[in-house]
């Protein structure tokens, strides 16, 4: 059996206007990209996520952790707060030269890791953002997706993080459960087909989400 590790990190806004139906419908939209991808053997031989969330602070809600561990609580929202995405990159950055394994001559490294990020807004620390958005891209992922979620997202500012950007014009639940479903699947191929050179295929998304080009 593969020792090598596909590690996937989710980055979640958890600023203010996430609050109510929004981050409820994120809730329930990982909890089912959870139990599809346990019924995946690619993913859960190789799979493991991380998920950091990002409001007036960055953090690291789960460490990178075997799916068939992963235990997830109920993400909850501050009553108001900026969206500090340069910070959750950085956090992002830093977290992945901790936690992914390096090939040696000896032994193969972790596969490239897969890179998810979710907001409903622009960056509030745009200096911070644009600096780590070259850190970003020296660390080789297999992919890095942003997806602009609702009328208030700035698909500009993603589109400098990454070519990848998926938007969503509504957060109902319908548009999230779409959106972890079509992570789901972008992971389940990317565990199926790792190691592969270049960026990992994505499917086609569902009606609920745009592929921006």
């Amino acid at each position: 059996m593969s020792t090598r590790r596909l590690p996937v990190y989710i980055l979640l806004d958890t600023s203010g206007s996430m609050r109510g139906e929004p981050i409820h419908s994120v809730n329930v939209g990982l909890q089912a990209m959870l139990s599809t991808l346990r019924q995946d053997p690619y993913a859960l031989e190789s799979v493991h996520l991380s998920i950091i969330t990002f409001d007036t602070e960055a953090r690291v809600l789960l460490v990178l952790t075997p799916l068939d561990q992963v235990s997830l609580a109920s993400i909850d929202i501050p009553n108001s707060g900026a969206t500090f995405m340069g910070a959750a990159l950085n956090l992002l950055n830093a977290c992945v030269d901790r936690e992914v394994r390096k090939s040696t001559v000896d032994t193969k490294g972790d596969w490239r890791p897969l890179v998810f990020l979710m907001t409903d807004g622009s960056p509030s620390d745009m200096h911070a953002f644009r600096e780590a958005i070259p850190e970003v891209k020296r660390r080789n992922f297999g992919t890095v997706v942003a997806c602009a979620a609702g009328p208030k997202a700035k698909q500009v500012h993603l589109l400098e993080l990454t070519d990848r950007v998926v938007t969503m014009d509504t957060m109902d639940a319908a548009a999230f459960s779409g959106f972890f479903k079509w992570v789901s699947a972008s992971v389940a191929i990317g565990s199926s087909s790792a190691g592969l050179s270049g960026q990992v295929s994505l499917p086609p998304p569902p009606p609920e989400v745009q592929l921006v080009f």
